[in-house]
């Protein structure tokens, strides 16, 4: 009876260790499959939650709308339990950031069905903070994480830079334009709107020069923002390719391996045999 107990306790842990590596993305391969099939039931929660806003909602779709949010609702409670369950320090991931974006994401959802109270209808407002679980599995992307840290270095430079030339921009539009639009723009800080939409060249129109150094200016800080915006498209491009390739040579170093260690153990297992 001993024995069966410790049997038993041992297949819990095993699998409760199984389901944690799956949950956690530490496994190779269910872990990204368990990554991917989430980012679907968040991509389907969002866009639900997105159309049923909708003034004409069709009443036919209702029915199937709230089936697909119980099921959505369903996947997320039993996410939330698994990572729980499989936490090595409990209290440390209830109160995690990600923890709690676990819960925010079902909280809402539970709270108006049992409470019924207008609490509840304000806490549902709280489902926006499903798109921040998109960030968890999203990070979990091996592509990605190798990326960022190949590339976080030379953003925060252009994070840098971008903020300099906003300052540039807003203190030379005050120096040209001031005097002739002292309302548009009364000081430095209040040019910054200005600088933003020229150097994300947006151009509301809400804001533009009308001198002639004011008009020359512009167009010299609309040709750099055009550089400025597009320089962070290149260096994630580059990022991505680099991350790519070193992924590529680990995996096949890892399979290499792999196949050395397996041929290893026939040839140490014919040795044995001839030796009987």
């Amino acid at each position: 009876m001993h024995q069966k107990r410790v049997n038993s306790k041992a297949m819990n842990q095993d699998r409760k260790k199984q389901i944690g590596d799956i949950i956690w993305g530490r496994h190779e391969r269910w872990g990204h499959a368990f990554d991917y099939v989430m980012i679907c039931v968040i991509l389907i929660s969002v866009s639900l939650m997105a159309i049923e806003t909708l003034p004409n909602f069709p009443e036919k779709f209702k029915t199937p709308s709230d089936i697909l949010n119980w099921v959505v609702i369903v996947i997320f409670t039993i996410e939330y339990t698994f990572r729980y369950w499989t936490s090595e320090k409990k209290l440390k991931y209830v109160f995690s950031f990600w923890g709690l974006i676990d819960l925010a994401a079902i909280l809402p959802f539970w709270s108006s069905l049992f409470i019924g109270l207008p609490a509840g209808e304000t806490l549902m407002s709280l489902r926006i903070l499903r798109v921040a679980k998109l960030l968890r599995f999203v990070a979990n992307m091996d592509l990605l994480q190798r990326a960022f840290e190949l590339m976080w270095r030379d953003l925060l430079v252009v994070l840098f830079l971008a903020v300099i030339m906003m300052f540039c921009t807003a203190f030379g539009i005050y120096v040209f334009e001031h005097e002739a639009q002292p309302d548009a723009f009364k000081s430095i800080p209040h040019s910054f709107w200005f600088a933003i939409t020229t150097l994300t060249t947006v151009g509301y129109g809400d804001i533009y020069p009308i001198t002639t150094g004011g008009k020359a200016f512009t167009f010299l800080i609309l040709m750099i923002g055009l550089g400025v915006v597009a320089l962070p498209a290149g260096l994630v491009s580059a990022a991505l390719t680099q991350a790519r390739e070193e992924i590529g040579i680990a995996k096949a170093a890892k399979r290499r391996a792999i196949s050395d260690a397996k041929q290893a153990g026939n040839e140490a297992a014919e040795i044995a045999n001839e030796g009987e």
